[in-house]
């Protein structure tokens, strides 16, 4: 059963607007079957005139999340509620699918997800590369990683002297994973 918190930024969260999320996002409650909250945020982006429905739903097992952008407010809800119900019914699939192969039989007395044996086809690593850690600034790595086109590219910092991951996030700046050291 779902909670609803609905909040706005740059937009006012009429009933109409809520109840349209809590109509379209109450079809999650066939998959879930336990309680949990949905935190909704809706934005307005006035510069490009567009609108945003972002949605995280928090289960004791898995969490939710998934995002929509759209010129229509309504249409971007319904873009991640159907996001959202691809997730959780894949999610599903999976733990069934193990649940057949393994015998598991879901959540114990306690809430815990009893250790089963790890399906072997599930993740398939097909190359394995080793790399030396060279040490560089951050500014270097983004620089590096631009004229390799990759994604992310892992180094050494050399203020810090440990290795850190600078990545090309979705909105096109970077991100940089630092570790706690040696």
């Amino acid at each position: 059963m779902l909670d609803f918190n609905v909040r706005g930024e740059n937009i006012e969260v009429t009933d109409a607007l809520r109840e349209y999320v809590e109509k379209r996002l109450t079809k999650l409650n066939r998959y879930i079957g336990e309680k949990a909250t949905a935190n909704v945020n809706l934005r307005t982006y006035h510069s490009d005139k567009s609108d945003k429905a972002e949605v995280t739903i928090v289960l004791p097992y898995v969490v939710l999340r998934a995002e929509a952008i759209d010129p229509d407010m309504y249409a971007a809800i319904d873009a991640v509620s159907d996001k959202l119900e691809r997730q959780v019914r894949k999610y599903k699939t999976k733990i069934n699918r193990k649940s057949r192969a393994t015998g598991f039989k879901g959540i114990d007395a306690e809430g815990e997800i009893p250790e089963t044996e790890v399906d072997d086809d599930a993740i398939q690593v097909v190359r394995t590369k080793h790399v030396d850690l060279k040490p560089m600034s951050p500014e270097e790595a983004a620089l590096q990683m631009d004229l390799l086109a990759h994604n992310f590219f892992i180094f050494k910092d050399a203020e810090t002297n440990t290795d850190a991951v600078i990545y090309k996030r979705k909105d096109g700046r970077y991100g940089l994973l630092e570790t706690a050291g040696e």
